[in-house]
């Protein structure tokens, strides 16, 4: 099938300013693709209907990457259940009849390997979807997740949209968020262990520079005292982040697969690029096909940050399920396989990080 996708379409990049919207879009620029639309979500509310078709009307893009979401660690999804549940509808649902009212050409949807059941066999084949129940520690995005790939595919089939939709892994990139309260677990470890290092250094001045530009959460960014380097020291402690020990939630043991976030750009663009839904199916895994413990993924970090201490784990907090591996071999037949290796992308994430800090 032949696309009429070129340097001079008319794309809309929804999410923009997020994690993966910005290294879609930033790859977009990087590929001369010139005719580009996107908006903050100051000047457009995604949850709201209205206002979202009366942006599609205006504009009419012929093609539409969707990287907007509502997304957190374990915490934000056990604490925001309702929010979760509800954004993430909103957004999809209102930008994927969106799409399809206007006559978008091809619209490229993410879902997520959270969404998969709990409990089933490894690695995780496209066909395992609704064979179980989600992991209950983020049942609400699952749910809203899978909706979204449900009405891709029903549009697709009952009205001839070519609406596709990627399962990638766990994601993590240079534009992360690094809230320690509602971060995913790179990010936040990125952060405790250049913080530890920092310690181990007494380098104060790049903690606080952490302090103003990154928040903590818990309720606590309001009660940093910034003149009182024992007082830091003893807020930091509470984080789990002290000069001779790094904790982390959970056990460490469950295994996880991730991706950088410009592979999965990558992969978006090629898939809008050269992929139809008829070719492609409901669904398709993007990942690396291989997996880490969370200890594993901790001890390469520390040895990135050169982090002298400890690694510990605190079990009152859940793991969440065991473990999440996809099967990407659906990817690789259709001529899509990553390019970053995991390690490379975890020391690129950490030399940003603390890069960004020290030049402030």
């Amino acid at each position: 099938m032949s696309f009429a996708f070129n340097k001079g379409s008319k794309i809309y990049v929804a999410g923009h300013k997020g994690l993966v919207g910005s290294a879609v879009l930033n790859l977009l620029k990087e590929r001369g693709y010139n005719n580009l639309v996107y908006v903050s979500k100051e000047e457009l509310d995604l949850r709201n209907q209205l206002d979202v078709h009366t942006f599609f009307e205006k504009e009419k893009p012929e093609f539409v990457f969707i990287a907007a979401a509502k997304v957190g660690g374990i915490l934000a999804n056990k604490t925001y259940k309702a929010e979760f549940i509800y954004d993430n509808l909103s957004i999809s649902l209102n930008l994927i009849n969106s799409a399809y009212k206007v006559g978008v050409k091809k619209l490229i949807n993410l879902g997520s390997s959270c969404i998969y059941p709990a409990e089933i066999t490894q690695p995780l084949k496209e066909e395992y979807l609704l064979t179980g129940k989600p992991e209950l520690t983020n049942e609400p995005y699952a749910i809203a997740k899978i909706a979204s790939l449900k009405l891709c595919q029903f549009y697709n089939e009952q009205y001839g949209t070519d609406f596709l939709t990627l399962m990638p892994p766990n994601l993590f990139g240079i534009n992360d968020k690094f809230n320690l309260e509602t971060a995913h677990f790179i990010p936040a470890i990125v952060r405790k262990f250049a913080i530890g290092k920092a310690l181990q250094e007494n380098d104060f001045n790049f903690i606080k520079n952490d302090l103003e530009m990154n928040p903590i959460g818990f309720g606590w960014d309001d009660k940093v005292d910034l003149n009182n380097n024992d007082a830091i020291e003893s807020l930091l402690e509470k984080l789990g982040i002290t000069r001779t020990y790094i904790k982390l939630w959970g056990s460490g043991k469950p295994r996880r697969e991730f991706l950088a976030v410009e592979d999965l750009a990558d992969a978006m663009l090629y898939f809008m690029e050269s992929i139809c839904f008829e070719d492609a199916g409901e669904l398709i895994n993007i990942g690396y096909g291989k997996d880490y413990t969370i200890f594993e993924i901790a001890q390469l970090l520390k040895e990135i940050a050169e982090f002298k201490g400890e690694i510990l784990f605190d079990e009152s907090f859940p793991d969440g399920v065991y473990q999440k591996l996809l099967d990407t071999s659906k990817a690789k037949k259709l001529g899509w396989k990553p390019k970053i290796k995991f390690e490379d992308g975890l020391q690129r994430l950490y030399l940003s990080f603390i890069n960004k800090l020290e030049t402030e």
